[in-house]
């Protein structure tokens, strides 16, 4: 049974809720019950052909040779689709925002990295027709040895993944392998330390395995356009990329999103979309390109693999002093979003806790695996699992119960996060209370009193001296972050006049609650 506990924060926050706690129905519920809800793959088009692909049987090779002239002679085949076809053939998902080198072709030409990549598409009147041409293809591989473990990837002398990072890592603005962590000085409180727990997590990839799977239709229309109908779950992303691709204005390009049969993230890749509008151009007919089951599992992007090292210092009292975190994300073969995954790792560390001294080295590995992509809280879900198992054990190492130490070491409103931001709108203690209150989990009384708002700020808000590696210096006070593909600031412009005084409302009338922010920490007062 649903329970709010508005005593929690009652006096900061306006508990006339609208919708948590009520009866209200889904928009689609009627159409999900009745099996009448419309999906991208009920569009059935007059005259539609039909694309499959041609994918890799091998991990990492070299193509000496593509062959499809039996393929061609094939029934019912309108047209074979390669890489030399393909207007931009090098794409990376993020390159919209500036953000990574463009190093994933829509159709390998000259290499392969991971067993399912594309090479050729083929374009006809029948799925099987399709299917039939593609047995017809013929390629010859030079193998070439593959890696498939992180820090294999990482050593000198590892076979070279992706030509467009050498060094088998991505590379954050221009020059940095690597994001980095620093705040005070790890080794000084490990030296300090009662206890020292270092400890290894592995977290393995997973499918997302959506019912429907990644598929797009594709037609022209009038004016030289054409429509997409597609299950893309960031529709104008996809558009976006397509248009990049196939270098023709997005304004030539009219996507028809609607309702998506899965995705917890694994439909933002555009992993149909730019080929299947190829092939309506170049046919001038509607096509389909939808995956098949094995299609999903070897081309579809999986969650990350994710390596996890944590070594932490703790005091007998139960303060921890010191974490140290080096993490290695599996990008597989190529970026897509394996690259901000990483951003949002380092970002969460060293988890919702004060620590006055953090390290951390996180990593964006390429191996001959599938492309990894986003999924459910992608970046965090497995360091925060990491952390909290380490919290369990280094409560058991020193012998404390295990939700009172995590309400010791806890955020408080105040406190200097490693990242150099103040902590605010912090509710760790009180979701730990609760948690324990349901759970029958028996706390003591002093835990049962503390607050997120007692006990922080203070010494707890001083950025303490920083050991930093060799060449780096920090900077003198917390600046703005700010990346090379932000918006230059506007110039400055001469503030307006003063607007006359409102008029004073009516005693007794409110003009709407007070507002929350999450972002900008306006809750507090």
């Amino acid at each position: 049974m649903l329970e709010l506990r508005k005593d929690i924060f009652a006096d900061e926050r306006d508990d006339n809720l609208k919708e948590i706690g009520k009866p209200t129905q889904r928009q689609d519920m009627i159409g999900h019950v009745t099996g009448t809800t419309a999906y991208f793959d009920d569009h059935k088009l007059a005259g539609m052909l039909h694309l499959k692909v041609l994918r890799s049987p091998h991990h990492h090779a070299r193509i000496r040779r593509i062959d499809t002239s039996e393929a061609e002679r094939s029934g019912g085949v309108r047209r074979i689709i390669r890489g030399a076809d393909v207007p931009r053939n090098l794409n990376t998902l993020l390159s919209l925002l500036n953000f990574g080198k463009d190093d994933e072709p829509s159709l390998a030409t000259d290499k392969v990295r991971y067993k399912g990549e594309p090479i050729v598409a083929i374009v006809a009147n029948t799925e099987r027709e399709a299917f039939e041409a593609l047995t017809k293809v013929r390629v010859d591989y030079e193998q070439l040895t593959p890696v498939f473990d992180v820090e294999e990837a990482l050593k000198p002398g590892a076979p070279v993944v992706n030509e467009t990072y050498p060094k088998n890592t991505f590379e954050y603005h221009g020059k940095y392998d690597h994001q980095r962590l620093r705040f005070g000085d790890v080794e000084q409180a490990f030296a300090s330390a009662d206890h020292v727990l270092e400890q290894r997590y592995q977290m393995s990839p997973i499918e997302h395995a959506p019912t429907e799977t990644n598929g797009s239709i594709a037609a022209p229309e009038a004016n030289n356009r054409f429509v997409v109908y597609t299950c893309a779950q960031g529709l104008f992303f996809s558009l976006d990329t397509t248009a990049k691709i196939l270098d023709v204005p997005s304004n030539k390009l009219h996507f028809i999103g609607g309702t998506v049969g899965g995705g917890f993230g694994g439909k933002v890749d555009s992993l149909t979309e730019p080929l299947v509008t190829l092939a309506a151009m170049l046919t001038g007919r509607p096509v389909r390109y939808v995956l098949g089951r094995e299609d999903e599992m070897q081309f579809g992007s999986p969650r990350g693999a994710e390596r996890i090292y944590v070594k932490d210092a703790v005091m007998r009292d139960g303060r921890v002093t010191a974490r140290q975190v080096r993490s290695y994300f599996d990008s597989g073969a190529y970026t897509r979003l394996s690259s901000y995954a990483v951003i949002k790792c380092a970002a969460h560390i060293p988890g919702p806790y004060t620590i006055p001294n953090v390290h951390a080295d996180i990593y964006c590995v390429y191996t001959n695996r599938v492309p990894a992509t986003a999924m459910r809280g992608f970046g965090v879900t497995a360091v925060d699992f990491a952390i909290e198992c380490q919290m369990d054990k280094l409560a058991h190492l020193i012998g404390m119960d295990p939700m009172e130490f995590r309400i010791l070491n806890a955020y408080r409103d105040g406190d200097m996060k490693a990242h150099r931001r103040e902590a605010k709108n912090t509710a760790l203690i009180e979701c730990v209370q609760v948690a324990a209150e349901k759970a029958k989990w028996s706390i003591r009384d002093e835990y049962k009193r503390m607050s997120s708002r007692a006990g922080g700020g203070g010494a707890r808000a001083a950025i303490p001296h920083t050991k930093l590696d060799s060449g780096l210096q920090a900077p003198a006070r917390p600046a703005p972050q700010r990346t090379s593909y932000d918006r230059p600031l506007p110039p400055p412009v001469a503030p307006p006049p003063p607007a006359p005084p409102p008029a004073a409302p009516p005693a007794n009338v409110q003009h709407g609650a007070a507002r929350f922010s999450s972002v900008f920490g306006t809750r507090r007062r």
